[in-house]
């Protein structure tokens, strides 16, 4: 069973950047697709970027220009690099993984981890 760990959430000014973190306990079939999601209060789950094993990437049209998700094998990890930080960007954001296709369908995703909270203030 794969355990998915998220830090680095915290509150920021709008225009602000945020490097989050979600640390893997070990690499399996279920986790060639890592991905973050987020979800605001009153607001369904969304998806915002997914990276593949073999690096190729997928961003949510609200993020594409402004974040950049990277993944380090070796140290069992997925990062998301948010930059230029908007209000509605506010959100606990989430890591999943799951096997091919690499997809953000939030319904694909089987192994989550607890969430990091971001606010972004005006």
């Amino acid at each position: 069973q794969v355990q998915l760990i998220e830090s680095g959430g915290g509150s920021v000014r709008a225009g602000g950047s945020l490097r989050l973190s979600c640390a893997a306990s070990m690499f399996t079939p279920g986790t060639v697709c890592l991905a973050w999601f987020r979800q605001a209060p009153g607001k369904e789950r969304e998806g915002v970027a997914v990276i593949g094993s073999d690096a190729t990437t997928r961003y949510a049209d609200s993020v594409k220009g402004r974040f950049t998700i990277s993944r380090d094998n070796a140290e069992r990890a997925v990062y998301l690099q948010m930059n230029d930080l908007k209000p509605e960007d506010t959100a606990m954001y989430y890591c999943a993984a799951r096997p091919f296709p690499c997809g953000l369908n939030s319904y694909d995703y089987k192994t989550w981890g607890q969430g990091t909270q971001v606010t972004v203030s005006s």
